[in-house]
C-alpha cells in the first residue's frame, strides 16, 4: 500500500530553518505530483506547496513565497521542503500528499508532523 512518512519537523527558534522530508513507497513516484499542506491548531489544513511529477513546476502559497522551497529526488522516491526565515505564524503539523498526474485529487497523505517556531 502507499505509504507517505515525514520527517524533520521540530523546534526551532524565529528566523531559523528546518528541512522537511517525505519518503513515498508503494507508488511509481515519477507518476505522483507531490504536495506539502499544513495545519495550525483549531484551523484548517491548508496548502504550502506543490511539485509536479517531473519536478518543472512548483508552486506557492503567497504566505511561503519567498521563504519556502520544494523539491523532489525521484531516485529516493522523496520531497522535500526547505523552510528559511521561519516565523511563529509557520507553526502547524505538516502533511506531504501525493496525487497520480491525472487526478486533481490527493489521494495519499503522510501523517504529519510537527514544526514548531518560537519567538
Amino acid at each position: 500500500q502507499v505509504q507517505l512518512v515525514e520527517s524533520g519537523g521540530g523546534l526551532v527558534q524565529a528566523g531559523g530553518s528546518l528541512r522537511l522530508s517525505c519518503a513515498a513507497s508503494g507508488l511509481t513516484f515519477g507518476n505522483y505530483g507531490m504536495g506539502w499542506f499544513r495545519q495550525a491548531p483549531g484551523k484548517e489544513r491548508d496548502f504550502v506547496s506543490r511539485i509536479s511529477w517531473s519536478g518543472s513546476t512548483t508552486v506557492y502559497a503567497d504566505s511561503v513565497k519567498g521563504r519556502f522551497t520544494i523539491s523532489r529526488d525521484n531516485a529516493k522516491n522523496t520531497v522535500y521542503l526547505q523552510m528559511n526565515s521561519l516565523k511563529p505564524e509557520d507553526t502547524a503539523v505538516y502533511y506531504c500528499a501525493a496525487r497520480h498526474y491525472t487526478n486533481t485529487q490527493y489521494h495519499h497523505w503522510g501523517q504529519g508532523t510537527q514544526v514548531t517556531v518560537s519567538s
